[in-house]
């Protein structure tokens, strides 16, 4: 695979790289070790966890655990502040909050460092000030290389950017938000804010919920285990009459040039310059293959141009 630079940092990222929140979830830890292991095979280099994945904790366990030596050899990007105890106690994005959950992520992960470390979600309840200090704290300790940012607006992170820039912080490097095929909402703002501050984009849910899959046709029986079979939620997100056309009509597109939808899907992220990585979750190891062959199919702009008609 191909190395992407991320933002204006050093970090160069694999095309494809693995997200790590059906770890200790929809799988058992001890299961993560044949993805993580093929996922080194296959030469991807980034893996996308949090402290809440895998029912809080499990996913940067299972990581921790199955790496072992080739920890030096990949980036890591991990989150925190949203809630890891039912009181509600142990969350948010305060000064104290921010360094007891960065010593424990690093515990779990068995690392002195974490390459990317993100604010999960904005806190309205913290200066942002003291958020950016505490963070840039940690990259001056050396826990913490980089810093980024997951679901914010574009004027939340152009706030960030400039009290870090006011303050003489660390500065955001990446910006993790939903963005497909069917997702193009970021366009509009968050992106063009992101490619004026040197953000890079590492997008979440890239096959639209497992909807880009090509498993899913109108009117038959949904496939067993998939996500958008299992939660109404999500059936609700990505369902749409509107979306069903689309995808009819990007599965059509993609055949008659030879090509899957799966391969569309990702091959179209990785045609955008502002996407460092794509984050692709596997619960098998076979399906790591499937999704790095994916991102080969090199789309010309004639065909993206196609591509934006048919998902306007």
């Amino acid at each position: 695979m191909k190395l992407r630079q991320i933002g204006d940092t050093p970090l160069k990222a694999t095309t494809i790289g693995l997200g790590c929140n059906n770890f200790g979830l929809r799988m058992p830890i001890e299961d993560s070790q044949a993805v993580i292991h093929k996922a080194l095979d296959l030469g991807i280099n980034f893996f996308d966890t949090a402290d809440v994945y895998g029912h809080r904790g499990g996913s940067e366990t299972a990581l921790g655990r199955y790496l072992g030596a080739r920890r030096k050899d990949v980036i890591i990007a991990s989150k925190f502040g949203n809630a890891m105890d039912d009181a509600g106690v142990l969350q948010g994005t305060s000064r104290r909050y921010i360094m007891q959950a960065v010593e424990a992520s690093l515990k779990r992960l068995k690392t002195d460092w974490i390459d990317i470390y993100q604010l999960h979600r904005f806190d309205a309840a913290t200066p942002l000030e003291e958020t950016m200090s505490a963070l840039n704290d940690l990259v001056q300790q050396g826990k913490v290389r980089y810093l980024g940012v997951s679901q914010a607006a574009a004027w939340q992170l152009v706030d960030m950017q400039w009290t870090s820039r006011h303050h003489g912080y660390a500065p955001l490097t990446t910006c993790e938000i939903e963005y497909s095929l069917l997702a193009r909402k970021p366009q509009a703002e968050l992106i063009p804010a992101m490619q004026k501050h040197g953000v890079a984009l590492l997008p979440f849910y890239p096959l639209a919920g497992g909807f880009l899959t090509g498993k899913y046709k109108r009117g038959a029986p949904k496939p067993e285990g998939g996500r958008l079979t299992r939660g109404k939620r999500y059936e609700d997100m990505f369902m749409t009459q509107t979306n069903w056309t689309r995808l009819e009509n990007l599965e059509a597109f993609a055949h008659a040039r030879g090509h899957t939808l799966l391969e569309l899907a990702f091959s179209w992220l990785a045609a955008q310059p502002i996407v460092a990585t794509v984050i692709a979750g596997a619960t098998q190891a076979q399906q790591l293959q499937a999704n790095v062959k994916a991102a080969d199919w090199a789309l010309t702009r004639d065909e993206l141009r196609e591509i934006d008609r048919i998902t306007a």
